[in-house]
Order: structure tokens, then C-alpha cells, then sequence
């Protein structure tokens, strides 16, 4: 808790806002990429504490958000076969696919297990030779090199009966959609520091000269979220658009060079479809020519799935940030976390699921006199 508190500081949080102040001439809008600040935003009101020039548009940084609802109905139609064991991490259970989550399908037989770790199934594929193990590989670059370790495990223990079902998304090819989106708004960037802190910051400089916007690697306490504003800010009010780094204390520029070998190794690039926004290329990883065997969309034949979100969901236009999850009429009302229209709603880094978990049920909230930076 020491460590944590000392980026809890409320006279530091008001210094950086003063600051903020200080600076900011214009309007400004930004966007963080990333599920984990944007929970922090709105847990402490970080967004209306600011200055009214500046605005924060929340992105599609939440990867159980984002997964297709084609890969959800796959999920579910493999966990509910009698020779299988479906491992999922537990914010995906009550993901809704077209007409049931994984819940429902452990409800009604389906041997739907919760997991830690990629390892914990790999493990349980290991105690039960006679099961398809099935892993649910979903996330953006932080949670890859697990994955890929539990591949490579498996083909070095010689398993047969481990598979993963992969939707791994990639943060830059999704920035690169945001820019060259029409609507976009976007001026500037927090980019999220646990991705940075695996694959390092050598894809961004490319895409902050080429839309000329500053891209500021933040972390996910009140302070560092308020620095890396301050920072951005600042570099947007003097006309520049570089890649900084306001999370030195976990974030090399190179990353983990052992954790992105493993990813090549077991993982190559393809084009994938993010839930809400479309296909986007080089956006995502699958398994490659040599782990292929471990893919569960090779290993088990589904096919025929059809989706269909709800109409009255506007998840996809929170993931792009076009709208706020208080401008969605079923916000809070037809959609909540014990009735989820869209995985905004029940994920633990979903805009719609921070909204309404701090009760911001409508904008705005708390006049800025009354609020506590950090409290």
C-alpha cells in the first residue's frame, strides 16, 4: 500500500491539475487506450477535475470488450461439448453472445472452468487425458506472452488434448483505425503502459508523426493519469507530436525482449475483427504454422454461426469513442450488469461497467468544487 499511496497524494494531484490549467489555451481531446485508466478516470472523477478545453474520449482499451461476438458464439459452442473442459479467465463469463454467455453454458452441463492463468488449464489438460482442455486466449500485448508460454509448453510435453481459442488484439493497428476513422476527433494519446511494458514504444513513433499527434505512455494511478495529460497537453499547446514515456518506472523502450521473442516464436500477425468497430488489419495475433495443432478453430469444426448484436446497444460507438456510455438509452436502464445488452457493461475494464459502478449515471456529475482528486 506505501507504494501505492505515494501516487495517491491529493496536494500532488491538485499541483498537476493547477498546472494543467495553467497551460491549456484551447480545446483539446484525448483518448485513452485502455480499460484499467479509464476505470481510474471515472473512479475518481479525474475527467471532470479537468479543465473544461479538455476532454477525454475513452477508446477500445478493454480486450473482453472487443472480442468479436463471432468468437464468443464459438466459445460457447465448444464449452458446451461433453469431451471438453472450457477455461476462461472470469470476466468473460457473462460476456453476451448472440443468445447465451458461458454462464448459461455451465448452467446447463458445460465443464466451464475460471483460471488464473493460461497455465492453471494447462495443467488441468495434463490431469485429464481423457478431456479437450480448451483456453479462451483473449487480451491485448500484456496478457500474449502467457499464452504463448502455455503453447509452448504443450508441444514440448508432447499434450494433444490442449487447445487455444485466440482473440489476441494489437494496440497500434487500433490507432491507426481511430485516426483515419472520419468522425475522429482524437488530438492525442495516453497510451497504456502495461502494453508498453511488453512490447516497448517502437511502433509509436511512426504513428505520431504520421497524424502528427503526441502519444504520452501513462499509467493507471490518479497521478500518473494527470501526468500523462499534463504531458500531453503541454506538447499539443506547443505544436508537437512526439512519443513520451510518463511511466519510466515500468516501461523500457524495448520492452521485454523475452517476453515479445516467446510472442514471435508461437504467435504471427493477422487482420481481426474487433466487436463494434470492424475489421482491422495487422491487428491481431493467431497461432502460426508450427503451433497450429494448438488452435481450438482448426481443432474443432464450428461453423454456421450467425451473430447478431442487439439493436438498442451502442457499445460500438463507446469503443470508438463517438459517445459516452450515458448517451445510450439503455444505459442503466435495459442494460445493466445483471442484464448486459454488450460486453461494455460486464467486463472489468468496460466504459459502461466504470459508469455505472461509480454511479455516473448522467453528465454532469459533482460541481468540481466538491469533488476530491483522489478521494
Amino acid at each position: 500500500m506505501k507504494y501505492l499511496d505515494e501516487f495517491n497524494d491529493p496536494k500532488l494531484a491538485r499541483r498537476l491539475l493547477d498546472e494543467i490549467r495553467a497551460t491549456v489555451t484551447r480545446p483539446w481531446a484525448l483518448m485513452e487506450v485502455c480499460g484499467g485508466q479509464t476505470h481510474s478516470i471515472i473512479r475518481h472523477g479525474i475527467d471532470q477535475l479537468l479543465p473544461d478545453e479538455v476532454e477525454l474520449i475513452h477508446g477500445p482499451g478493454c480486450p473482453v470488450c472487443v472480442t468479436p461476438l463471432e468468437c464468443i458464439d464459438k466459445a460457447l459452442e465448444i464449452a458446451a461439448r461433453p469431451d471438453v473442459i472450457f477455461c476462461s479467465f472470469g470476466d468473460m463469463l457473462r460476456v453476451p453472445g448472440t443468445d447465451r454467455d458461458l454462464f448459461r453454458v455451465k448452467g446447463e452441463g458445460g465443464d466451464v472452468r475460471v483460471v488464473y492463468s493460461p497455465l492453471d488449464a494447462l495443467r488441468l489438460a495434463r490431469r485429464h487425458p481423457d478431456k479437450q482442455v480448451v483456453f479462451f486466449a483473449i487480451g491485448f500485448e500484456t496478457t500474449a506472452p502467457a499464452n504463448a508460454m502455455a503453447v509452448h509448453q504443450a508441444k514440448r510435453l508432447g499434450l494433444t488434448n490442449f487447445t487455444l481459442l485466440v482473440s489476441h488484439v494489437r494496440v497500434p493497428p487500433a490507432i491507426e483505425a481511430i485516426m483515419t476513422a472520419p468522425a475522429c476527433r482524437v488530438q492525442g494519446f495516453l497510451a497504456a503502459g502495461h502494453v508498453c511494458s511488453v512490447m516497448g514504444m517502437a511502433e509509436y513513433p511512426e504513428l505520431a508523426e504520421r497524424h502528427r499527434v503526441p502519444l504520452v505512455v501513462t499509467g493507471f494511478e490518479p497521478l500518473d493519469i494527470l501526468e500523462g495529460i499534463r504531458r500531453t497537453v503541454g506538447q499539443l499547446e506547443r505544436g508537437e507530436h512526439r512519443v513520451e514515456n510518463a511511466y519510466a518506472r515500468a516501461v523500457r523502450a524495448d520492452g521485454n525482449p523475452a517476453a515479445i521473442r516467446m510472442i514471435e516464436e508461437v504467435f504471427e500477425v493477422t487482420d481481426r475483427n474487433w466487436r463494434g468497430i470492424g475489421r482491422i488489419p495487422g491487428s491481431g495475433w493467431r497461432l502460426s504454422e508450427a503451433y497450429r495443432a494448438f488452435d481450438a478453430e482448426h481443432r474443432f469444426d464450428v461453423t454456421g454461426i450467425r451473430t447478431e448484436e442487439p439493436a438498442e446497444c451502442r457499445a460500438g460507438e463507446v469503443l470508438q469513442g463517438l459517445i459516452k456510455p450515458t448517451d445510450c438509452a439503455a444505459f442503466g436502464t435495459t442494460c445493466t450488469p445483471r442484464t448486459p445488452l454488450g460486453a461494455t457493461m460486464v467486463s472489468s475494464e468496460g466504459a459502461c461497467a466504470a459508469y455505472y459502478l461509480y454511479r455516473r449515471m448522467s453528465e454532469p456529475a459533482l460541481p468540481r468544487e466538491e469533488m476530491n482528486p483522489v478521494g
